[in-house]
């Protein structure tokens, strides 16, 4: 097998703001492996907080690129003999079930036993002043779910701004921005306004406020993303939320994330599937899996000013994988 990987760097459509900062453009690595005539495709955003970066992931697949042996096929053989850098593994991973799924001419969903339904995704809407969300939101009134960036002082007013705009479900994502006083003080707010789920309220390492938060009636579902990263951060997460967010660049890949959804639900979490901003060809390894969540946010790609893929289709607020071989994605031009 031949491996070249490369990064990439994806201009935002707009300004992405989250309580940690705010970008126009982000990196991805994108890796192509060629056997026998037959090219899979993948790519990969490395998780900040996981420490990683294109070149950590770079570095993971040009040692990989010497030890693959000579069968796509043997894809748990393979990422076996292969630890290290998420995103490097879960670009290897999309890239070896592309190579399959082409190489049969059949779909990765269908490889993995799975259908091509899914849940509807929720668009993000990154922080901004007051009359920058409700734009924002006025501008994706065709989503039927908004997931809002929040972790400031004005959390409250932005949400009722979106709200104002929109009658879709909502979810918020502090990515550990609030205290657990914010939280009590605005989880009522929340459930009057239609807030679906939290995501990621507290710190990782913050149980207590996951616990003291969960004891409040109503509210809505506490999901984990920062904090779960991998099938051995399951378990715990039932001790002190609702659900997590499964993400591909931290699992390192479809067949770990696979692992880590039906963990969740022997445990009675519920799941949701995320993604980074990266292209249609790195959604697509998750939009193959999305009939296994109860919410998915792909919307990375939609955030991006051009989209380099194409393939993948938003029917009805879905995301949904194509007919077509393997991840069901191709070069735009």
């Amino acid at each position: 097998m031949q491996l070249t990987s490369r990064t990439v760097v994806l201009a935002l459509a707009e300004e992405f703001g989250i309580a940690r900062g705010a970008r126009t453009e982000t990196s991805v690595v994108r890796v192509e492996l060629a056997h026998e005539g037959t090219v899979g495709r993948g790519e990969a955003h490395p998780v900040y907080y996981r420490g990683e970066t294109t070149e950590s992931a770079s570095a993971f697949l040009a040692d990989a690129a010497a030890r693959l042996g000579e069968d796509p096929f043997a894809l748990e053989d393979v990422l076996a003999r292969l630890s290290g850098d998420a995103a490097g593994r879960a670009a290897l991973d999309a890239a070896l079930h592309d190579w399959v799924g082409r190489r049969l001419g059949v779909p990765v969903w269908r490889l993995l036993g799975l259908s091509r339904r899914a849940p509807v995704t929720s668009f993000t809407l990154g922080i901004d002043t007051l009359e920058g969300t409700r734009d924002r939101a006025r501008r994706a009134a065709g989503y039927r779910s908004l997931k809002v960036k929040v972790g400031g002082a004005e959390d409250l007013a932005r949400l009722e701004a979106v709200r104002s705009e929109s009658d879709a479900p909502l979810r918020v994502d502090a990515n550990e921005g609030w205290t657990l006083e914010q939280a009590r003080e605005l989880v009522p707010a929340l459930v009057e306004l239609g807030v679906e789920l939290i995501e990621q309220p507290f710190p990782a390492a913050d149980l207590e406020s996951f616990r003291a938060l969960r004891e409040l009636s109503p509210r809505p579902p506490l999901i984990v993303d920062e904090g779960c990263q991998d099938l051995g951060d399951v378990a715990a997460v039932a001790g002190y939320a609702d659900g997590i967010n499964v993400k591909l660049a931290k699992s390192g890949g479809l067949r770990e994330a696979v692992r880590m959804v039906h963990a969740a639900r022997a445990l009675g979490l519920q799941v949701m599937i995320g993604c980074m901003v990266e292209s249609q060809l790195g959604i697509a390894p998750a939009a193959q899996i999305a009939s296994l969540a109860d919410w998915v946010d792909l919307d990375g790609h939609l955030l991006l000013r051009d989209e380099p893929f194409r393939g993948l289709q938003l029917e009805d607020g879905r995301v949904l994988p194509s007919h077509g071989p393997g991840l069901g994605v191709e070069p735009a031009a």
